[in-house]
């Protein structure tokens, strides 16, 4: 019996360490856990806009001249355009529209993109800076001396080399004469002024000031044979997580003839900057 108290005794101690163990593991394991990190904020936008309603008729009459020239049914068929094909309209859709005169077809398509990080420590707007930023790379602008890099707000070094094809396109070979190369050339995505005859400092392929958060304008022309030059303008911009891209071309019927690189340039920076304020409604 005299043993019994310091085999009481002995217990209680050990119950009493198993207790304070149990107290230090759990202060222990607080402490090495990871911090809580917050979600990067979402983008802006959460819905696109139906891309065949985006454009007013006014405006693709203005856009696509031999529509109006096509008895009422067809003028209405033409105007109505055609959907891209997609699979989830709430991250991209896009629409296109083609008319033919006796003198050039023009053709006409806009693209939204809505862009979604799935890393919760990117933001839906970061993601879509990356992914205007290849784009933009893609395009092969030419960039003069002290221009800032649109994705780190850096300064950037001059690019080498001429300016490529749309941003969805491989760019296309950039002969050194003008654009009007003899009829056996590849392509030639060298902007002549109105009449075809030479470059255009303005009209070459650059970015743009005052459109979304950032965009850029590419123009090609291209003929391969004998067949009439086409010239397609592009014009990409981002706002917030949305990416916009307007494609507009032309070709003429006439061989010789060179698209004006100008008004197509002007128009494809018109309705970019009508697409902008309409996401901004």
């Amino acid at each position: 019996m005299a043993y019994v108290p310091g085999v009481a005794l002995l217990a209680a101690l050990v119950a009493g360490c198993s207790a304070g163990s149990d107290a230090d593991d759990t202060r222990a394991d607080s402490k090495a856990g990871s911090p809580t990190v917050s979600a990067a904020p979402p983008g802006k936008y959460r819905t696109l806009p139906e891309s065949c309603r985006a454009v007013p008729r006014s405006t693709l009459r203005d856009l696509l001249p031999g529509a109006a020239e096509l008895p009422e049914e067809q003028q209405e068929k033409v105007y109505e355009g055609t959907a891209t094909v997609t699979y989830d309209t709430d991250r991209k859709v896009g629409c296109r529209w083609k008319s033919d005169a006796p003198d050039a077809s023009r053709n006409l398509s806009i693209d939204f993109e809505r862009v979604v990080s799935y890393d919760p420590a990117v933001s839906d707007d970061d993601r879509a800076r990356e992914v205007y930023a290849a784009q933009e790379d893609a395009a092969d602008l030419p960039a003069a001396s002290g221009t800032t890099d649109v994705a780190s707000g850096t300064p950037g070094p001059p690019a080498s080399g001429s300016p490529g094809g749309p941003a969805s396109a491989t760019p296309s070979a950039k002969p050194s004469g003008d654009a009007g190369n003899d009829a056996g050339s590849d392509s030639s995505t060298d902007p002549g002024d109105a009449t075809g005859t030479g470059p255009d400092e303005e009209l070459r392929p650059r970015l743009l000031d005052g459109l979304g958060d950032a965009a850029f304008l590419d123009d090609v022309l291209t003929r391969a044979g004998s067949t009439a030059q086409h010239r397609t303008v592009s014009v990409v911009f981002r706002t917030s997580n949305v990416i916009v891209t307007v494609l507009y071309s032309e070709q003429p019927a006439v061989v010789a003839k060179v698209p004006d690189s100008r008004e197509l340039q002007d128009k494809a920076q018109a309705l970019a900057r009508r697409l902008a304020d309409t996401l901004n409604e």
